[in-house]
């Protein structure tokens, strides 16, 4: 009897592992898209550092980034569990703050002039040049908005796996989000650091005397630079996909809007819905820096006018 009651229980087992397994490669092939998106924001955030900083950069984002899935995971699965719609309600404040990022990012590049002037920016760049600074504080504030920013994309791709986890039981659920949440960690900040140690790897290639790994140091080490500034621009781009994608799917009549537009360019329907999506977070996270900008001005000009 005992015996018959262990493989009852181990038959179990196996039928939820394959239930997991099959659900996790669903939430894997649905969260393709974010994570890169999610890659690209995240190099893109601890580029600029020295190159005997970005390994430790790197590894406390990382860190952050678990500590956000400890958060997420269980909190996806309560919230789900009490009030799914609060769910909705989190990710566009996600949304809202990733178009805020992304357009206050652009304005800063192309007009300068219109927003406060960036003093972490200036410090940074000074710091960088003398060193005798120590960069650890100003790393700091770096890993900081690397951690926010990675947290937004971690909560849509948490929120699309327990989608795909839809009608499963708590137990399914939370492996399913577990192990997406462990996999997707790993998999990007290993491709970080890979990708911010590129022309390390590049320089060593060029001292070896193989005139092939020569060649192919050479190959990397003009690659770099390249592939940082397409990550810059690439994490920009992405902060106003996936947060205009937010707001869209958000918004049932914006959704409806978007998907009939886009359903009329036919083979192009794919790529329309991506650049309508960039283009709401772009609109939306313009209006929100200029709210921003117009409440600090106010509040400045009444800190002045009290003293």
């Amino acid at each position: 009897m005992a015996g018959a009651s262990l493989l009852t229980l181990l038959d179990d087992i196996s039928v939820i592992l394959d239930d997991v397994s099959l659900m996790t490669k669903v939430a894997a092939k649905k969260t393709a898209a974010v994570l890169g998106d999610d890659l690209a924001l995240n190099a893109e955030q601890v580029s600029g550092v020295k190159a005997d900083r970005e390994l430790p950069v790197v590894w406390a984002v990382a860190k952050g980034s678990f500590v956000n899935k400890l958060i997420l995971v269980p909190s996806a699965l309560l919230i789900s569990a009490i009030y799914p719609p609060l769910v909705t309600f989190l990710l566009m404040c996600g949304g809202l703050y990733l178009a805020y990022e992304g357009a206050e990012k652009i304005i800063h590049t192309f007009w300068p002039h219109i927003l406060p002037h960036d003093e972490e920016q200036t410090a940074r760049l000074r710091a960088n040049a003398d060193d005798s600074v120590d960069l650890v504080a100003f790393e700091k504030e770096k890993i900081k908005g690397a951690v926010r920013t990675d947290f937004i994309l971690s909560a849509e791709i948490i929120v699309i796996a327990l989608g795909s986890a839809a009608g499963a039981t708590l137990l399914e659920k939370s492996l399913v989000l577990s192990i997406i949440a462990i996999a997707i960690t790993v998999g990007v900040y290993g491709l970080v650091a890979g990708i911010v140690k590129m022309d390390d790897l590049g320089l060593y290639l060029m001292k070896k005397t193989s005139r092939v790994k020569q060649k192919i140091g050479e190959l990397l080490l003009s690659a770099a630079p390249k592939l940082m500034k397409f990550l810059s621009i690439a994490g920009t781009l992405a902060m106003f996909l996936v947060g205009g994608g937010i707001l869209v799917h958000g918004i049932d009549f914006l959704h409806h809007e978007v998907e009939d537009l886009a359903h009329l360019t036919g083979i192009f329907e794919s790529l329309t819905t991506m650049l309508l999506n960039a283009l709401v977070g772009l609109i939306v996270g313009v209006v929100v820096v200029a709210i921003v900008t117009i409440i600090g001005k106010i509040r400045e000009n009444k800190s002045s006018s009290m003293h």
